[in-house]
């Protein structure tokens, strides 16, 4: 009985050693490769938190900076951020926080130069859409109509159609284009949620250019 067991044994010893001299090597790989795909993803995640927390640190001075109306500082700190960690949604805040100080500072080109930042590199759409419009807004107040338009074309996230819609208005009947003015205005009025307050400022837009919407007038006349 022994010496079945044994042969037996040495027979599946015999057979473990034949897969392993025409598979191990394989094998071998596959597995250096899996352990060093979950060392990469695993040193990846931590780099991502740390480059996260490093940021954060980061806005979190600015937006102190900001609050205390010291532009220079939250230019600097801007600056920094930039350059250290130009991915991070906490840079593309505080871009849109640092131009709003450098505005308020009268420091327009500063301002212009930071939110061209933001419209050129944020990740999100929602985030460029942002700063183009601010952009346009100060450009509206130079009176840089032709350049404001072109900077609101590229404006195309889907949530702010109506704001751009809206600013475009602006930039329109600062003009003097009345005409174009009404047509994006009533595009506005019809694109933001009934349930926003901001469409009532958008409706006193229109009344001011004698143009009642639809739905106000219709509202009016059951009343």
């Amino acid at each position: 009985m022994a010496t079945h067991l044994d042969l037996e044994e040495q027979e599946q010893l015999d057979q473990l050693k034949a897969f392993w001299k025409q598979y191990g090597n394989l094998i071998s790989w596959i597995v250096i490769a899996a352990v060093a795909a979950y060392a990469a993803w695993s040193g990846w995640n931590y780099w991502q938190r740390d480059q996260a927390v490093k940021a954060g640190a980061m806005y979190d001075e600015l937006s102190r900076a900001a609050q205390a109306g010291d532009a220079e500082r939250a230019s600097r700190v801007f600056e920094d951020l930039k350059s250290r960690y130009p991915g991070t949604v906490f840079t593309q805040q505080a871009a849109l926080m640092a131009a709003q100080a450098q505005a308020d500072k009268g420091q327009p080109d500063a301002a212009r130069a930071t939110l061209t930042w933001v419209a050129d590199n944020a990740a999100e759409p929602e985030y460029r859409t942002i700063a183009r419009l601010r952009l346009a807004g100060l450009l509206l107040d130079e009176k840089k109509y032709d350049e404001a338009l072109r900077v609101l074309d590229e404006a195309k996230a889907p949530n702010f159609a109506g704001l751009v819609a809206d600013r475009r208005g602006d930039v329109f009947r600062a003009q003097g284009k009345d005409n174009s003015a009404r047509s994006s205005y009533l595009a506005a009025w019809q694109a933001i949620d009934e349930r926003v307050a901001y469409r009532r400022l958008v409706e006193a837009k229109l009344g001011a250019l004698g143009v009642t919407p639809p739905a106000a007038a219709a509202s009016g006349a059951s009343k």
